[in-house]
């Protein structure tokens, strides 16, 4: 890792440690310390946006180990997401399963499904590749459609609170807690998967898999592997999903969201941790934001067809994602690191 001028590393213990200043340990204190009293001072709404930036931090982190790490361009991650949102459902709704439980195997059913839909990668990379993602997605909801004694079909279905034992988190505040640290959970296993034998052959993999195979790298094993770990994390996110909307059904899980998981990768930075913190953070102010002030364009340009506004959101995705690849293509986590050399360095530039 980066480390400002002064700092070595004395053992391999320090070089993997994620934190090693004593500038990095207080700024994570103080940001888990801002973190978890949230709920104490942050309205109903916000408090539900932070949930799904959360649950949405999760499934990109998936994604971002498919896809920035290993290059298996996914365009269907969406359909991953929804396995996990009905297997937990079923398994908890129908079967009175424990939400922990029904978790866990959400991801694990996610990321079996992920590897079926991943075998075409031995064969066909780049937009063949996505082409068979987006069929991926294409033949899950179908099954959810008409799959209908288990899934309600068009109808959705309901699903209970989250809950563990007798305690059940009901309010926005108290699935904060939960949703919160099982993204920070999701975020470590994440770094350090990156940081391993199997993260340094999903780098060779993106990089050139013809000099990886070469090299003695098993590109159907690590591809697969790669599947697995991006399906498992969008399995999770589905499964707080289902749980914190507390209704599902297909329309829950558009092409569209998928498009809009690539859009984040690429905005917050391919191949980082940071990148799908920032991304999806990013993009979800952005649609708060165009939300709300879509009612004050309606009021300021009187002579735009009605309800133009109110759907201006694809359009402002868009035009962020055009200038994203335009001017900071490498993304919000490569300006951060920009930023982090340039306050290092400040009272030298002089």
């Amino acid at each position: 890792m980066d480390l400002p001028a002064g700092t070595r590393n004395f053992s391999y213990a320090e070089d993997m440690a994620i934190f090693r200043t004593k500038t990095q340990w207080v700024l994570l204190f103080v940001f888990l310390a801002v973190l978890f009293t949230a709920p104490l001072y942050l309205a109903n709404y916000w408090l539900s946006v932070a949930n799904l930036i959360g649950i949405t931090i999760i499934a990109i982190t998936g994604l971002n180990l498919l896809t920035g790490y290993c290059g298996q361009l996914s365009i269907g991650h969406a359909g991953f997401i929804a396995v996990g949102a009905y297997t937990s459902a079923i398994l908890n709704s129908r079967f009175g399963v424990p939400f922990p439980l029904a978790l866990i195997s959400s991801g694990l059913v996610a990321g079996v499904v992920g590897m079926i839909f991943g075998i075409p990668s031995l064969r066909v990379k780049g937009f063949y590749l996505a082409i068979s993602t987006i069929a991926a997605q294409l033949i899950i909801i179908w099954v959810i459609n008409h799959w209908t004694e288990m899934t309600g079909g068009f109808d959705g279905m309901n699903v209970p609170y989250m809950s563990l034992g007798n305690l059940t988190f009901r309010s926005e505040g108290s699935q904060f807690y939960v949703i919160m640290v099982i993204a920070i959970v999701t975020l470590f296993l994440a770094k350090n998967i990156a940081r391993t034998r199997v993260g340094r052959a999903f780098i060779a993999v993106r990089d050139n898999d013809l000099a990886a195979e070469v090299m003695g790298i098993n590109l159907f094993r690590y591809k697969l592997l790669a599947f697995f770990f991006g399906c498992f994390f969008a399995g999770i996110a589905g499964s707080l999903l289902a749980h914190w909307m507390r209704f599902i059904n297909s329309e829950s899980f558009t092409f569209s969201s998928s498009v809009l998981f690539i859009g984040m990768i690429i905005i917050g930075g391919l191949g980082t941790t940071l990148g799908p913190i920032l991304g999806a953070i990013f993009i979800r102010l952005l649609d708060v934001g165009v939300t709300r002030l879509s009612p004050a364009l309606d009021k300021a340009l009187p002579g735009l067809p009605s309800g133009f506004t109110a759907g201006i959101s694809p359009l402002v995705f868009g035009l962020v994602i055009i200038l994203f690849l335009i001017f900071e293509p490498r993304g919000l986590a490569h300006r951060w690191t920009l930023f982090k050399s340039a306050y290092r360095l400040w009272p030298f530039s002089y």
